[in-house]
């Protein structure tokens, strides 16, 4: 989940999600244990610590121990408390339900002749800007019975305190296997300990622009090791626009509270956020659905109030008057810091990088099959509204593979799952031995 902007946030090669320069070497450089909370190891000690056999025996996918612990971080996760300050933690707190957990176990259970074991140890880069992504990824890799080391970003705060917080606390009543196997550390502009930890690694995962893989890939892996790496990204909404006016009131509210949740969590930054909109329609139908979707979501933005900083107002400006400036957009408007509306010229100039929190280009087309010529590797959600299942399956057959991972309601971009990005995340992080007999 990606890029907000590396000139704001810092996420790439000058920023905590991508390898840091500098540093020493790693028998000096230490590193700061967040989970479990303990002091500072050289990233030898870290690695000998989390090498070591565990108590009760190596791990192994779906391990009961692994599996209680998740439920049980999960239910601190869901606490009112919790989910009222920090709404995106209570999404994470369903993901790791016992039920989610048995039924994302099941796409990986074992067949005959085919027995599935874990990795080994995994390293995980998350990006700064997405602060809780690295839990579903840690997560994923310790069900699947693997070793971990998360370098949390040093400006990671709010949610993600919150997170450790619950982890360190859920510990407490936790099998010693997740101790012993499981680590998320924090160190700084250090090239040694980022080389050290990816050497060790038999999968790295990566989160973050494509600066930040990039300068990852700088560290060589073990030759049988690999990364699975989750680059720049974009995403963008559909919508129906007969399917609009057919939906009730309550209907189209919600989807203007669904709307808010996908873009203003993570400052529309986060890769399966929606930064445009193609609105299917006539010419004459599709201007009174705009207008009625935006003074829907006005409602919601004076409800929740979202808090948009000067640098960034001034940001979407920039942005936008520059889209206007290049002839690729035909209008703008904005309705205070909070909301700001482009008129595309053409369809298919759609923007692909981040113009700031609540920022919507907007285009017309007749059919959603005249979105699909649109589409790039680098598009990753859709969501929608209005369409029956036949005409999505439709859609996704014309795109063809080119580009778009995933397709979803309106209101659950940022929902995560087991498959992310075209990775079935368990199956990526086990191995599989087959046994052949006569």
């Amino acid at each position: 989940m990606n890029e907000r902007d590396e000139r704001i946030v810092g996420v790439g090669p000058r920023g905590d999600a991508g390898a840091q320069r500098g540093g020493g070497t790693s028998e000096r450089s230490e590193v700061g244990q967040r989970f479990p909370a303990g002091d500072p190891v050289t990233a030898a000690e870290l690695l000998a610590a989390v090498r070591a056999a565990p108590t009760g025996g190596p791990l192994t996918v779906g391990d009961d121990r692994v599996v209680e612990f998740l439920v049980a971080f999960a239910r601190r996760l869901l606490r009112p408390a919790v989910a009222r300050r920090y709404p995106e933690l209570a999404s994470l707190g369903f993901f790791l339900r016992r039920g989610e957990l048995a039924a994302a176990l099941a796409r990986v259970a074992e067949e005959p002749g085919h027995l599935r074991f874990p990795r080994g140890l995994v390293f995980h880069v998350p990006p700064a800007n997405v602060d809780t992504i690295f839990v579903y990824s840690w997560a994923l890799a310790a069900l699947a019975g693997n070793a971990n080391v998360v370098r949390i970003s040093s400006r990671s705060a709010g949610a993600a305190d919150a997170v450790l917080d619950a982890l360190n606390e859920t510990l407490a009543d936790a099998h010693p296997a997740v101790r012993q196997t499981q680590r998320m550390v924090t160190y700084g502009r250090d090239d040694a300990v980022t080389g050290v930890l990816s050497a060790a690694a038999d999968l790295r995962v990566i989160w973050g622009g494509d600066a930040s893989v990039g300068d990852l890939r700088r560290h060589p892996l073990a030759p049988h090791a690999r990364d699975v790496t989750f680059p720049d990204r974009s995403s963008f909404a559909v919508i129906d626009v007969a399917g609009w006016w057919a939906a009730d009131e309550a209907r189209r509210d919600a989807v203007a509270v669904g709307l808010y949740n996908d873009a203003y969590w993570f400052d529309q930054a986060a890769c399966s956020s929606p930064r445009a909109v193609y609105w299917v329609g006539t010419v004459r139908e599709t201007p009174d659905a705009q207008a009625d979707l935006l003074a829907r979501l006005r409602r919601v933005l004076d409800d929740r109030r979202p808090e948009v900083d000067a640098a960034m107002a001034v940001q979407k400006r920039v942005a936008t008057y520059g889209l206007a400036l290049t002839g690729v957009a035909t209008g703008v408007r904005f309705d205070g810091n909070d909301l700001a509306t482009v008129d595309l010229a053409d369809p298919a100039d759609l923007p692909r990088r981040w113009l700031g929190v609540g920022t919507f280009p907007q285009a017309r087309v007749d059919t959603l099959a005249d979105v699909a010529p649109v589409v790039v590797r680098r598009d990753q959600t859709v969501t929608h509204f209005g369409f029956d299942p036949a005409q999505l399956v439709a859609f996704a057959r014309a795109v063809g593979g080119a580009g778009i991972d995933r397709l979803v309601p309106i209101g659950e971009a940022l929902t995560f799952a087991a498959v992310w990005d075209g990775f079935d995340l368990l199956r990526e992080f086990t191995r599989i031995t087959t046994i052949t007999t006569r």
